[in-house]
């Protein structure tokens, strides 16, 4: 049996930048093992496969996987398969509503042909454990930070709009370049904390204008560096709000840049909406170029 994987950049409008993920459209007649020999053999941090709805709640379903795992959710690769979905003339509404391993999100498709953007909204924001000393310490050495690296009076902690990550706030941006991976060392503290991800950022303000960039880390799932990531940038948004480092009168949004440091610069637009008193709304919208595609046969 031949696959179709498409390939495409997320969260960029230029080949051979941004996030790449793999997309395989109506994949309904694959197994869980096929899904995961696709995703190694594509090798993108991830691959997203579409398949119809399960009950009439939703519209479609996404599952995404490693090449390694199944991940519950993953924001590029969401970017990407509805991206393929709108240049494929598969589109029949603006906004659909999509069984993910994070339970069932919208998303919304605007634009037409290249410019087409994708929006979606992420898991109502969880606040995880904060790292204690002794995981403080690991996750310094794990990334060759000092504690001085950090923003005073702020903690490294665990937050989930989908699948969970480390925010670490740093205090300059020029910091994220002295990055040194210790690779043995974050999975082991992954292991000992139950999380995958590593996300240091920082808040950049130039001329007024508030945005963020940062580095993503995972390697106890594969993925040494990732280049931009929805599942990382939007804990943040939440996480500065939930720390009252940020403002927002109704809604905000604002540029989440990554993946500068890997030659693979993208943009991840993060809208944080506290209308709701009792629930902070996270969307991340991004634009993405395909760039060809590849067989399985398998």
């Amino acid at each position: 049996m031949n696959t179709q994987i498409h390939i495409v950049d997320a969260f960029t409008l230029a080949p051979e930048t941004g996030n790449r993920a793999g997309v395989v459209l109506n994949s309904d007649n694959l197994s869980d093992a096929q899904m995961q020999s696709i995703a190694a053999f594509a090798g993108y941090s991830e691959t997203a496969f579409v398949l119809p709805a399960k009950s009439a709640d939703h519209d479609l379903q996404v599952r995404y996987f490693s090449p390694t795992m199944e991940v519950p959710i993953c924001g590029h690769a969401t970017i990407a398969a509805h991206f393929i979905r709108a240049q494929q003339g598969k589109l029949k509404q603006e906004k659909y509503q999509v069984l993910t391993g994070a339970g069932i999100l919208s998303v919304w498709i605007s634009g037409e042909g290249a410019a087409s953007k994708v929006t979606m909204q992420q898991a109502t924001p969880t606040f995880g454990p904060v790292l204690n000393e002794a995981e403080r310490a690991l996750m310094l050495a794990g990334l060759g930070l000092a504690e001085d690296d950090l923003v005073a009076g702020l903690p490294a902690q665990i937050v989930s709009t989908g699948h969970s990550k480390v925010i670490i706030p740093l205090r300059d941006s020029q910091i994220l370049k002295n990055i040194v991976l210790d690779k043995d060392i974050l999975i082991t503290l992954s292991q000992r904390i139950s999380c995958n991800g590593y996300f240091p950022f920082a808040v950049i303000n130039n001329q007024h204008q508030f945005a963020t960039q940062g580095r993503m880390f995972a390697p106890a799932i594969g993925i040494d560096e990732d280049p931009v990531t929805g599942n990382a940038n939007g804990p943040v948004g939440a996480y500065l709000y939930h720390h009252n480092r940020i403002a927002i009168d109704g809604e905000l949004t604002y540029a989440a840049r990554q993946g500068c440091e890997m030659g693979r610069p993208g943009t991840i637009f993060v809208t944080l909406n506290n209308q709701n008193a009792n629930r902070l709304i996270v969307k991340i919208t991004g634009n993405a170029v395909s760039v060809g595609t590849r067989m399985y046969a398998g």
